[in-house]
């Protein structure tokens, strides 16, 4: 049944391929009884997976489960190394997953990956499982996050059993099918510093499957066995910059904080990985950061920009390896604010409903923050509900709304941003539905907040997955309204408030 299944694709092991140094092999550990929690659809028909019979959907069950194999299966863990908390930690590697082979489809062309599916030569002192609770935040939240446009890795599946996990209580264990177009991080680089071949055979590797501007400009060189030349290596190392100084630029906008940017979290496609102690936040904070291992703030939403950089850093450091100058490498990483705040003002004027570039929006965005963090109001809903603001005198009961969000001490700061915002609004071509159309499209009123994810996760650990389904559904359409739903948009009550994350969140 299995081969009937991926009748419709063509699987790979180019990265297994890559050689023993690059990963081990080692086959998951089966879960127990497994069930399907939930399954993404649109995802497998992207990848071409028959998924519409009861054997199809059992033959990947097994699968994702660990209890078969794909045909020719190669199934690896990787290795890499990496910075933790600016640490540096030594060898990591892939302690709790299964990278299974990339498949082909007709859409996408994409590896899959199972989170979960038991111990490998880099579990350390770990056990190799994942909890349900951590494996539905990861679950939900990197499919909200590609239907916000942000660029992430996507699950294909949660699976659970009955097999017994044990954190800070005892749990049960589930497995995230993850797929990205790869699972190669800053800390993959890391891993080779001081060894110039497996560095660079890595790299090659890199660029020809996933670079294909800079492999089609560099071919013969590609093609043959000579050293990369340092040209080469810093257009690459340029497009890795642009793409996380994008990525995080993003993340800033919708009040995402990951929670732990440790080198070997972070991709080199821009990709929003590893999925731990993440939050969308509630109140806005500038020093917000979900994790309660991060005491010192590291990682908090402010913070996000420069460590993006400095973990950039670390990767040009290894890249040294190759021959390339520090100070070439340093160059290039000096483009990070070069494609940040223009990437970052661009999605400012988005999310503000302003389509002309001023040179005032830069004054006007940092007010806006110290607006939100001394008004202590929802990030999420103080740029939705700002969208249907239109001066009016008297107010009008969207506009109350709105003001409504701020503690009483902001007042006067509220009216003074608010002024200097209508003053800017009147510089644009926009009617005040224009603006909101605008505005709407692309401030969601639908995030994954944590008492949201909480609310799910309380109800599959009792067997009702319900709630997880229709999350999954909301999340896929942030932006528009939908009747009925009004659940999924609301701030969190007092006693719905969801305390710090640990890092098995």
């Amino acid at each position: 049944m299995l081969q009937q299944v991926f009748e419709k694709t063509t699987i790979e092991y180019d990265f297994a391929n890559l050689g023993e140094h690059f990963s081990t092999a080692i086959q998951p550990l089966p879960l127990t009884d497994p069930e399907w929690v939930h399954f993404n659809e649109r995802l497998a028909d992207r990848l071409g997976l028959a998924h519409d019979n009861a054997a199809a959907r059992q033959a990947l069950l097994e699968l994702f489960a660990g209890q078969t194999m794909l045909p020719a299966g190669r199934t690896v863990a990787a290795a890499y190394s990496g910075h933790q908390f600016g640490v540096w930690a030594g060898q990591l590697g892939d302690g709790r997953a299964h990278l299974l082979g990339r498949i082909n489809g007709p859409q996408a062309q994409l590896e899959l990956q199972l989170k979960g599916s038991g111990r490998t030569p880099y579990s350390r002192m770990g056990d190799g499982r994942a909890v349900l609770r951590s494996s539905i935040r990861e679950y939900l939240a990197s499919h909200a996050m590609k239907a916000l446009g942000v660029p992430t890795t996507e699950a294909l599946g949660l699976i659970r059993s009955q097999d017994r996990v044990y954190r800070e209580r005892v749990e049960t264990a589930a497995i995230v099918v993850r797929t990205a177009e790869t699972f190669v991080r800053f800390g993959s680089f890391e891993h080779w510093h001081g060894r110039p071949e497996q560095m660079a055979q890595l790299l090659r590797y890199c660029i020809q499957r996933f670079f294909p501007d800079l492999a089609q400009a560099h071919d013969e060189v590609l093609r043959n066995a000579e050293p990369l030349p340092a040209e080469l290596i810093l257009q690459w190392f340029d497009e890795v910059v642009a793409r996380t100084a994008r990525l995080v630029a993003h993340w800033q906008v919708l009040g995402f904080c990951h929670g732990v940017m440790n080198t070997d979290n972070m991709s080199i496609l821009g990709l929003t990985i590893d999925y731990g102690p993440y939050a969308f936040m509630d109140e806005f904070h500038h020093a917000f950061t979900p994790n309660t291992t991060d005491q010192g703030r590291r990682y908090a939403w402010y913070q996000q920009p420069p460590i993006a950089f400095w973990n950039l850093s670390r990767l040009g450091s290894a890249l040294t390896t190759l021959g390339v100058s520090a100070e070439d490498l340093q160059q290039v990483l000096e483009h990070f604010e070069d494609v940040f705040w223009p990437h970052y003002h661009l999605l400012m004027r988005n999310k503000l409903g302003l389509t002309k570039e001023h040179p005032g929006d830069p004054e006007l965005f940092d007010q806006w923050w110290k607006l939100l963090n001394q008004g202590r109001a929802d990030f999420s809903l103080s740029f939705r509900y700002l969208a249907d603001y239109q001066f009016s005198v008297p107010e009008t009961a969207a506009e109350r709304r709105f003001v409504e969000l701020f503690a009483p001490e902001a007042e006067s700061q509220l009216q003074s941003w608010l002024t200097d915002y209508h003053t800017r609004l009147s510089l644009e071509p926009l009617s005040h539905e224009e603006r909101r159309t605008l505005m709407h499209a692309h401030n969601p009123l639908y995030v994954l907040r944590n008492h949201l994810a909480q609310h799910c996760i309380a109800a599959a650990e009792v067997g009702d997955y319900g709630p997880l389904a229709e999350a999954f559904e909301v999340l896929s359409d942030p932006c528009r309204e939908q009747p009925g739903r009004a659940f999924w948009a609301r701030p969190p009550k007092a006693e719905e408030r969801v305390p710090m994350l640990s890092c098995s969140s």
